[in-house]
């Protein structure tokens, strides 16, 4: 598992301490996927209701609060597959 997979998983166990109601994938270009449900935060490419597609420097900038994940979205640094109900609620519980 890469290093950025590796602090993006803690980070995000940190942020969701419990757990994500549904399930999302968060698939960083070049690094891999995480997924996150009810169970918590993970590495896998796993089917989910909403994977969000990012680049690293997307990605740590929405981890450490630096990026806005609507502001991303709205500039194509992040792309969005599947509900968009579920992104939501996942960008309100990163908050």
């Amino acid at each position: 598992m890469s290093e950025i997979l590796t602090h993006a998983i803690k980070a995000l166990n940190e942020k969701l301490t419990d757990g994500f109601d549904g399930t999302a994938k968060f698939q960083i270009e070049g690094e891999g996927s995480i997924m996150l449900d009810t169970d918590g935060v993970r590495e896998g490419d796993d089917d989910a209701e909403v994977t969000m597609i990012a680049s690293t420097d997307t990605f740590r900038g929405i981890l450490d609060g630096s990026v806005n994940p609507t502001m991303a979205f709205m500039s194509g640094d992040l792309k969005i597959e599947g509900s968009m109900g579920a992104a939501m609620k996942l960008g309100s519980a990163l908050s």
